[in-house]
């Protein structure tokens, strides 16, 4: 009896080494965020600005944009269409003394983005004609009013679009984190999460197949030494 009982261990050990191993999960749908982000525009085209339209101080001749779409993040963020070049904008403003000129470009977004009920204005642009230390709010608000903003001053509404709602998450359906808008990790630090995880999980499965080869080998052993014996 003693015989047979050592074979019929090794055959379990073996027979788990054969069992398939576990893969990893995958990533939930990712979240998005319906916003209202603020723009500037250079030579280079639009850039995410680095800091809100209630801080920013536009100089004279500066463009600034606005686009209320869904986006996960500030990478993926869509930016304002349309003309986006001072001259044509401001065009039919003068200048005037202690005064500055500011363009915008007030991008309302899509269909797909808008709030259930709600249908998003035709893109505009406007010239504001502003004091010189105005902030980019203060040049939004002289041609865009009424603008709507939460408690904490995030902008919701320009020109009384959207009519409620603010900075709402919306499920975006990509198989990525969920990110929010600002301060959200970077897409390396994400992968390198990610490679991460995958490392641990993999060195986890070679130590556990290691271990199941030691006990083989230990119950081989002692089937060949009883053998012997």
């Amino acid at each position: 009896m003693t015989r047979r009982r050592a074979p019929l261990a090794l055959s379990a050990v073996l027979a788990a080494l054969l069992l398939p191993l576990p893969t990893a999960g995958t990533a939930g749908a990712a979240t998005g965020y319906r916003y209202w982000s603020y723009w500037t525009h250079d030579a280079q085209g639009w850039t995410y600005a680095t800091e809100g339209p209630a801080t920013a101080r536009p100089a004279d001749g500066d463009v600034q944009g606005f686009r209320f779409a869904v986006s996960e993040d500030s990478a993926d963020a869509d930016r304002p269409r349309g003309a986006a070049a001072f001259g044509p904008i401001c065009a039919g403003t003068p200048a005037q003394d202690g005064m500055k000129r500011v363009a915008l470009v007030i991008d309302f977004g899509t269909a797909a983005d808008a709030p259930s009920g709600e249908s998003p204005p035709a893109p505009r642009t406007a010239c504001a004609r502003v004091r010189e230390d105005a902030s980019a709010a203060e040049a939004l608000a002289a041609v865009a009013k009424p603008l709507r903003y939460d408690a904490n001053a995030l902008l919701c509404a320009i020109a009384g679009y959207p009519a409620k709602g603010c900075g709402e998450q919306v499920s975006v359906g990509k198989p990525q984190e969920s990110r929010k808008p600002e301060g959200s990790p970077t897409a390396q630090s994400e992968a390198a999460e990610q490679d991460s995880d995958t490392g641990g999980t993999l060195l986890g499965l070679l130590a556990g197949v290691g271990a199941v080869v030691l006990v083989a080998a230990a119950a081989l052993w002692q089937v060949r030494r009883r053998r012997d014996a």
